[in-house]
């Protein structure tokens, strides 16, 4: 069990708002099928949007209970859920079990799950999650755990580090990436999100289409230094255990790599029947409005008796 603190009306700054626009609310809305008076879970609350959707259709006798390992994503959350029956958890949503216990909830109506990086973090220049933040490079989700994104450009070998390029971002040019930044280290350690990615277009030069030269190599810094896929993995042999016969289980990814895993476990498992034989996607109205919805791909299960 990961390292898990439970709050109910304590996340900071009341005024904060999020910048951070939900990736498919109506598809969520009607995969998950929320009920007025059900005990819905948003494992990734974020900013708040997907939650506060769900929440107004539960009504007063509902329960929203938003957890996330990011503490300012919580205070985020609190205002956009005001007004709204909610708790709010700090923890990781594979611990749901745990956090359900401790709430004295045995069971939940639903669980979403978006695995998508919340425009906050991204626009937050002191976390490192975005191309160009000039502070350090953490990419943490909490960050008071956890080792920091720099600290492993800094430390792993060339081999390593190309591995964990090619594994978690599927970049076909990992072994020139490691060798430039082992390279560059050595003159000096490299600290922040900027020097990383300017690095790397030195390295490789421009993709084809609008895709970063330093897109997949970020993405698979963020996946090691929060060890997605491994509480992902865990969270989808947990979660069904917590859910009623005929809950939802709902699951937003953003790359193939996750969607491989929610997919298995979704056609594997016996305790759950899939909802969707294929993977819904955002349309394309959506799309032109928010560009990020591109890559998102739902998937659906429902609890069996």
């Amino acid at each position: 069990m990961t390292n898990m603190e439970l709050h109910k009306e304590s996340f900071g700054i009341d005024k904060v708002v999020s910048r951070h626009h939900p990736v498919m609310v109506g598809e969520v809305l009607h995969w998950l099928s929320p009920q007025p008076g059900s005990v819905v879970v948003d494992g990734t609350v974020g900013g708040g949007g997907h939650a506060r959707a769900i929440a107004a259709t539960l009504g007063p006798e509902g329960l929203l209970v938003g957890i996330d390992r990011d503490p300012e994503a919580l205070a985020r959350s609190k205002v956009a859920l005001t007004g709204f029956p909610h708790i709010l958890v700090q923890g990781n949503y594979a611990d749901l079990s745990e956090i359900l216990n401790q709430l004295d909830l045995s069971v939940v109506d639903g669980v979403l799950l978006d695995l998508g990086v919340c425009s906050d973090q991204l626009a937050d220049p002191s976390r490192g999650f975005s191309f160009d933040a000039p502070g350090p490079l953490d990419m943490r989700f909490d960050p008071a755990s956890g080792e920091p994104a720099y600290r492993l450009v800094n430390r792993l070998s060339e081999a390593r580090l190309a591995d964990l390029f090619y594994r978690y971002g599927e970049e076909t040019h990992s072994r020139r990436i490691a060798r430039a930044i082992v390279a560059a280290r050595q003159r000096r350690p490299i600290r922040s999100a900027v020097e990383l990615a300017e690095i790397i277009r030195r390295t490789i030069g421009r993709r084809k289409g609008h895709l970063d030269p330093a897109t997949k190599a970020f993405q698979a810094l963020r996946i090691a230094v929060n060890e997605e896929l491994k509480w992902l993995e865990i969270a989808l042999r947990r979660i069904p255990e917590v859910l009623r016969p005929g809950g939802r289980f709902v699951v937003l990814s953003y790359h193939s790599l996750e969607d491989r895993l929610v997919k298995d476990a979704f056609r594997s498992d016996s305790r759950l029947r899939a909802l969707t034989p294929h993977p819904v996607t955002a349309k394309p109205e959506e799309i032109a409005a928010n560009p990020r919805a591109r890559s998102a791909k739902l998937r659906s299960a429902e609890r069996l008796v």
